[in-house]
């Protein structure tokens, strides 16, 4: 007899409660990833994540084949593939890590009802739902939900992953990974990617150690794109290859301002706090007032043209450009980067959030649809948590007080013999290169424009 281990975004061997419990069983295991893009829908992976889990997926098999085992891949709607392969297999029971995004949980629901599926909590510092309000009820405002969930902190001590995982009498078939076309052929765009990252559970705490030594510094450093500040962990994270219990035992005694980045850590359980009371997070505004926000008219085709130069980084502002530049080429970008092309896209271009959270869905190898979803409307103005829509990010000024040159220099070539202050504006300086395109639009007109569609926002309310 056997069990099945059915991984998700939670590839990995330690800290892994489903694994564990599996192994716990005495019976042969069987662990299996399904390439499922139909119960996504238009949530399926997009190319840059899809990089990211072919190369993680090597990973992961290398790894449970130095423990005696292997991963079975195979490909569908996993309420089909799922008891299917229990059938075929004879299996007892189907363990797994619990996830939260809204078609997770309903495919979760459905194959309860056909198998033993027995759920485990692995992701996240603790079960989302566990953590509630004095009445009983769940967060909206992330202050509060960082009070009540750091008062169980720190998190229970990571679980040590099993020496050997018992084979089964006989392995299924696979399907071969290559043949999934996870990678991008024509062209390879994946270049810089493969050269900035190293996708699996061995890098993903590698990362760790190499961010442990510097996360006292985390608040001093991490808005400084030009230098390396933050962790670089949120892929790894979004893959569960690292758990976030791990990173906060590994880096809460490290002192200084280490704090703040146990608390991005709650930012990302919170995002999923959100996503577990609003599925539809993602395409709607959580403040219905912004269903009759004036964005500008799609029929308007300078709109496709704004909306090229802003993915491509030809908007004409150093930072925004840069930042743009460095998704493409990589799968991440800064996260104060983020925040300002964000602001921009939606203030300065007035195009609706949704619009970027799709791009950044595509393009980012964390694209992770809590988090995404949730910085989007924090940066809009429309989530139930969220920056006030008139607080408009200047991205000139920020470049310049967050010190960019450096990061400008690598990512915008055109502009990499300039010196600052000439190179966070240069066309206001008057030392705009002929190759590097002209601001689509002014500061200060983009700003009078989003505070007038914010002020008839206001009078329809």
């Amino acid at each position: 007899m056997t069990h099945i281990l059915w991984f998700r975004r939670d590839l990995r061997l330690a800290d892994q409660a489903a694994l564990l419990a599996a192994v716990k069983s005495g019976e042969g295991v069987v662990p299996v990833f399904i390439l499922d893009d139909d119960t996504p829908k238009h949530r399926r992976m997009g190319g840059a994540s899809r990089w990211w889990l072919h190369h993680s997926l090597i990973s992961l098999d290398t790894d449970l084949r130095k423990l005696g085992s292997r991963l079975i891949l195979r490909r569908g709607n996993v309420c089909d593939v799922l008891p299917a392969l229990v059938a075929e297999t004879g299996a007892l029971a189907v363990h797994c890590i619990r996830h939260y995004e809204p078609w997770w949980r309903n495919a979760e629901r459905m194959l309860a009802e056909r198998i033993n599926l027995v759920r485990h909590h692995g992701n996240y510092l603790m079960p989302m739902g566990s953590v509630k309000t004095g009445s009983g009820g769940d967060f909206k405002i992330y202050t509060p939900f960082w009070r009540a969930l750091s008062a169980h902190m720190p998190p229970p001590a990571p679980l040590v992953a099993p020496e050997s995982i018992p084979a089964p009498d006989s392995w299924p078939d696979s399907d071969v990974l290559s043949d999934w076309g996870l990678l991008p052929t024509k062209p390879d765009w994946a270049g810089d990617m493969r050269d900035f990252w190293a996708p699996g559970e061995a890098a993903a705490q590698q990362r760790l150690a190499d961010f442990v030594p510097h996360a006292n510094r985390y608040d001093e450093d991490r808005n400084f794109p030009s230098i390396k500040g933050t962790s670089f962990l949120s892929p790894h994270l979004h893959f569960g290859e690292i758990t976030p219990g791990q990173c906060w035992h590994a880096a809460m005694r490290a002192g200084g301002s280490v704090e703040v980045f146990l608390k991005e850590l709650v930012w990302r359980e919170y995002s999923q706090n959100v996503i577990t009371q609003f599925p539809d997070y993602g395409v709607k505004n959580a403040r219905d007032a912004f269903d009759a926000f004036l964005w500008r008219d799609d029929t308007d085709p300078q709109i496709a043209v704004d909306l090229k130069a802003w993915q491509q980084g030809r908007t004409g502002y150093p930072i925004v450009d840069a930042g743009m530049r460095e998704l493409w080429a990589t799968g991440w970008m800064h996260n104060r980067v983020r925040m300002i092309a964000a602001s921009f896209l939606i203030k300065h271009l007035l195009i609706d959030w949704r619009v970027g959270e799709q791009w950044f869905w595509d393009t980012l190898v964390d694209a992770d649809y809590g988090s995404n979803a949730t910085n989007w409307q924090w940066t809009a103005g429309t989530g139930v948590d969220s920056n006030m829509f008139v607080r408009i990010m200047a991205p000139l000024s920020q470049s310049e007080k967050f010190d960019a040159t450096a990061y400008i220099r690598k990512w915008v070539p055109e502009l990499a013999g300039l010196d600052a202050p000439y190179i966070h504006d240069p066309e206001e300086f008057g030392r705009r290169p002929k190759d590097y395109p002209q601001k689509i639009v002014g500061h200060r007109e983009a700003r009078e424009r989003a505070l007038a569609a914010y002020a008839t926002l206001k009078e329809t309310a």
